[in-house]
């Protein structure tokens, strides 16, 4: 009589062994995937680390692994015309006199190198002049990079959408750190540091922290533990450039929209000026800020331009108006109940100013 117990006992183990390597398998797939996939659509993680500190982590602070209001976001596609389409920044709506080919007017002064020497004020329309020294000044004479300059992350890579009329020529650092409400920090904050206004530079983290620029100043450093963080001495005085950057990346990893939308305040639409912030507080959230605005002196209509970065972090950018077919990147002031842009949709209450914002 043949002994088949053994046969199938030895099949069996043959068919479980085979299962539990396809498994295997299949978990090195995802894990590889995971750590393809998920940076790119902002979540950090720590699988390239082994589990440790990742390594573009440094000693000021202990970082949080998903970041507050930028694991998430809604779809990275641009709205509008151009939805889903790979951009091309060099395309030339112009045709050398103004306009554009289909006779419509040309906006973009190619050549001009700020925001109110690129962008022309629409037909009939006048910049409306801000006060010297303010920050709706510097946001106007904010730097731009060449026309047609592309929009990078962190790590170098092209944005893929073609949602910007302008590149404001900042840098965006080293890390996936710069996203939306960190753009708006970083704009404010180095207004305030060009003034040597220094006491005045202070956000919070999403913890409800103040972080005091002042304090960082000092040779203070942050460190965070879960939700709890304190000042720790470590440096001597230092008010230079490059500490300063530091002080904002640890910023940019604790705060988010939900706490911008903490210490900003509501301001009425009817009162809009450059410096003001759409936001919308939340996980995810978003906003955009108004860097310039114009105004049809015989109508009275007013016009305004805005700026973002994003997910992951990039080039702060002057978006184009996605009702438009030209590139146009001025939206109208009576938007009526909902903004949208490019990459979000606002209503009319979202819109929120600094608190010190006549500084």
């Amino acid at each position: 009589m043949r002994n088949t117990s053994g046969q199938v006992v030895a099949h069996s183990s043959k068919k479980i062994s085979k299962t539990v390597l396809a498994i295997l398998i299949l978990i090195i797939f995802a894990v590889l995937a995971a750590r393809k996939i998920l940076p790119e659509a902002g979540i950090d993680t720590l699988l390239s680390a082994g589990g440790g500190k990742r390594p573009d982590m440094d000693d000021d602070a202990t970082y949080i692994i998903l970041k507050p209001d930028k694991a998430t976001g809604q779809v990275t596609g641009p709205a509008g015309n151009n939805a889903g389409k790979p951009g091309n920044d060099e395309e030339n709506y112009g045709d050398g006199d103004g306009k554009s080919g289909d006779g419509t007017e040309y906006l973009i002064n190619e050549e001009g190198t700020t925001v109110a020497e690129r962008i022309r004020p629409p037909e009939g329309f006048e910049r409306v002049e801000p006060e010297a020294g303010s920050f709706g000044e510097f946001l106007r004479n904010l730097p731009l990079k060449p026309h047609g300059a592309k929009v990078r992350y962190f790590d170098g890579r092209v944005k893929p959408w073609d949602v910007h009329a302008a590149v404001i020529d900042m840098d965006v650092g080293e890390k996936d750190l710069q996203q939306c409400a960190d753009a708006v920090i970083r704009l404010r904050a180095e207004y305030l540091y060009s003034k040597g206004l220094y006491d005045r530079i202070h956000f919070n983290f999403t913890s409800g922290f103040n972080a005091e620029y002042k304090k960082w100043m000092e040779g203070y450093r942050i460190r965070v533990s879960g939700n709890e963080a304190q000042w720790v001495k470590r440096e001597d005085r230092d008010a230079g450039y490059e500490s300063f950057r530091k002080y904002l990346d640890i910023v940019f990893a604790y705060a988010g929209t939900m706490s911008l939308s903490r210490e900003m305040e509501k301001t009425d639409p009817q009162d809009l000026e450059p410096g003001d912030v759409f936001l919308e507080g939340g996980r995810p959230g978003h906003c955009v800020i108004v860097v310039d605005m114009a105004e049809n002196p015989e109508t009275g209509e007013k016009v305004f331009i805005i700026a973002q970065s994003y997910m992951p972090a990039q080039d702060i950018h002057i978006l184009k108006n996605p009702s438009k077919d030209d590139g146009d990147p001025w939206y109208p002031a009576d938007f009526g109940d909902t903004l949208v842009t490019p990459d979000w949709t606002f209503t009319a209450d979202q819109l929120y100013r600094f608190a010190d914002a006549d500084t």
